[in-house]
């Protein structure tokens, strides 16, 4: 029995070991879908809004290294892909995004639904086309994977509606030769790089997601260095930790004065596998040598001394035998000194019982007089309770705050977020998508208020298919960081207030397990809880909406702007 375009599609995906498509069903998609639906191995996962499932298809690209698939139907249904494509493409993992087209003899009518997607997808696609023709499969689609997969992005293929259906050649794919070169810088910038590390009497590390698979490398590297190791949020996942013992957390707003001192104070700034955007965490005055395998990455963010361009393990082990040991490690131990006294004090905070001591009751009567039970509080309990293979996601905004400061990657855990994009709404239907890659791990969702409404439907999506999911809700009834950010500057707090409804309630109404907090004394129990009943639950508490997290240095300006911003807030009209 001859193939169609569509089965040709989902045979295809298979053999790539792809195990999920994730979308919205619709006209155009129907060959698709039958094919899924006829093919053992590849599941269609229905989702209530397509910009989850694109958030769903890349979180699994994220976690595993290999491509995701989403799909979306004529017109509109392909419009809603797009936010969780641009995650996709800021987070520089591969997703295949098909999307359903008017039929072909209509291309250009002006034909109802009709969306040029080749046009809509410019921007965030590093492939996209229409296919025309049965004889153009299945070569269009192994350019579409293979570019995905190579440049690390998102590519698009469009299938009219009544081509999916239609039978192909003979032709069939070759093995998809999809490995990634390893590369290293010549040797002339290596013996440059090493004489300004040797000369150095003071290295700083700053190390990002792009070092992860050169652990032992960079470790290393610190080691022979005596230098501290400031990490990005994607690079807390591989190198946190109580058996690295060169780590000082994040530096910029989600960061600590350790990490931020440890830049300052450096002489030498080493960069691996990090593009950093936040230009004004960057250290003044001092030299910099930034590693990555993206050439066009070098010095975007600040001035270089050497740029060497390569994958960062490869270009380590050429880089290591020209280092000179240390003798120094006063730099080091002062940053971790200081690390140390900083997680001192957030643990202090982290305590349920915070408010109820002297200190505390001071505190609580300027910045928590409704005795909300603080978002630290709830962090570290997560932390605490949840399990060492734990795959967390979050929420852009506080969410995020908190996972950085309080969640540890020890063990096997995970961690994920729409950290380059900084889109609301990811959690949830990351988690969604975590949780089909791995249904024996536990995935949990750190949740914003603003984020889990946004695309709350997608909790039926979770109740359909029995995902086991936590979601944690840090239920402020604001948006937070917004809010945050309005004040910093000196501007009363305006259109941040949420009127939410209560989450646990909703879940309940969904079949899912709601559990509600709102007394900080119930709330270690109530997370044991959640991680320990069988199936989805969706913790709802109630957290403090006046919590400030204090960046990692903190300004005289913002801090005058945040005491501006509270006496508007107290007046009437909001006026100073």
């Amino acid at each position: 029995m001859a193939r169609t375009v569509a089965q040709g599609i989902v045979d295809t995906l298979k053999e790539l070991g792809v195990q999920h498509v994730f979308g919205v069903v619709g006209d155009a998609l129907n060959p698709l879908t039958d094919a899924i639906r006829t093919t053992k191995g590849v599941d269609w996962v229905g989702c209530r809004h397509e910009e989850a499932a694109a958030f769903a298809a890349g979180a699994q690209s994220q976690l595993s290294g290999t491509l995701g698939v989403c799909a979306g139907t004529v017109g509109p249904g392909s419009v809603h892909l797009l936010n969780g494509l641009y995650d996709a493409a800021k987070s520089r993992t591969p997703v295949l995004a098909i999307c359903g087209q008017v039929p072909l003899s209509e291309i250009g009518s002006d034909y109802f639904q009709e969306v040029d997607n080749d046009l809509l997808f410019r921007d965030v696609a590093v492939y996209r086309a229409t296919v025309t023709s049965p004889d153009q499969m299945p070569r269009m689609l192994e350019s579409a994977v293979r570019a995905a997969v190579t440049q690390g992005g998102v590519a698009v293929l469009t299938v009219p509606a009544d081509l999916g259906d239609q039978e192909l050649g003979d032709d069939r794919p070759g093995r998809l030769a999809l490995d990634r070169p390893v590369t290293r810088p010549d040797d002339t910038a290596l013996a440059e790089a090493a004489e300004l590390l040797n000369s150095a009497s003071r290295v700083t590390l700053l190390v990002g997601r792009g070092a992860r698979g050169a652990r032992t490398e960079v470790l290393r590297t610190a080691e022979v260095l005596a230098a501290p190791m400031v990490l990005t949020l994607k690079a807390k996942e591989g190198f946190e930790g109580e058996d690295n013992p060169f780590q000082v957390g994040q530096t910029g707003l989600i960061g600590n004065p350790a990490a931020a001192h440890a830049l300052d104070r450096g002489d030498v700034l080493l960069m691996l596998g990090t593009d950093f955007p936040y230009r004004d965490w960057y250290p003044k005055g001092c030299k910099v040598i930034q590693v990555d395998r993206r050439e066009e990455h070098l010095g975007r963010r600040i001035p270089l001394e050497a740029g060497l361009t390569g994958d960062v393990g490869a270009t380590l082990r050429a880089l290591l035998p020209l280092l000179e040991q240390a003798a120094d490690r006063s730099h080091l131990e002062d940053a971790r000194e200081r690390f140390a006294h900083w997680q001192e004090g957030q643990q202090r905070l982290a305590d349920p019982a915070h408010d109820r001591r002297r200190f505390g009751r001071i505190r609580a009567a300027l910045d928590n007089r409704e005795h909300g039970i603080r978002p630290e509080a709830l962090a570290a309990a997560v932390d605490s309770c949840a399990a060492e293979d734990a795959v967390f996601t979050s929420d852009t905004g506080m969410a995020t705050v908190w996972a950085s400061r309080f969640l540890t990657m020890r063990g096997d855990r995970r961690l994920i977020g729409s950290y380059n994009l900084g889109s609301m709404a990811n959690a949830m239907p990351q988690a969604l998508g975590a949780q089909l890659w791995a249904p024996e791990r536990q995935i949990v969702a750190l949740c914003g208020d603003g984020g889990l409404s946004m695309l709350l439907g997608d909790l039926m999506t979770i109740r359909t298919y029995r995902l086991p999911v936590k979601l944690v809700v840090f239920d402020n009834r604001r948006l937070g960081m917004v809010k945050l950010e309005q004040e910093q500057v000196g501007l009363p707090e305006f259109g941040t207030e949420l009127d939410n409804p209560d989450f646990a309630a909703v879940a309940t109404a969904l079949g899912i397990t709601g559990i509600r907090v709102t007394d900080p004394a119930d709330l270690h129990d109530s997370v044991r809880r959640a991680f320990a009943t069988p199936g989805p639950v969706l913790l709802d508490v109630l957290t403090n909406p006046e919590e400030v997290a204090v960046p990692a240095k903190p300004t005289a300006g913002q801090g005058w702007g945040f005491a501006v911003a509270k006496v508007k807030e107290i007046l009437p009209g909001g006026e100073g």
